[in-house]
């Protein structure tokens, strides 16, 4: 068994998750990181709409 065959994710244990609301349409979400006051949090669907489009 090579050392990537578990996975990267593995290695650090789950991932926690921080309850948010979405800075732009306002619905609770999470987010895999400690919100930081005084920044916007954006759910799945407003950050997707938020990157640049990749070619």
């Amino acid at each position: 068994m090579g050392r990537f065959d578990s996975g990267f994710r593995d290695n650090f244990g789950p991932r926690e998750e921080h309850k948010a609301t979405c800075s732009e349409c306002k619905k609770e979400c999470t987010v895999p990181f400690k919100p930081t006051e005084g920044k916007p949090v954006y759910c799945k669907e407003c950050y997707a709409k938020r990157r640049p489009a990749r070619f």
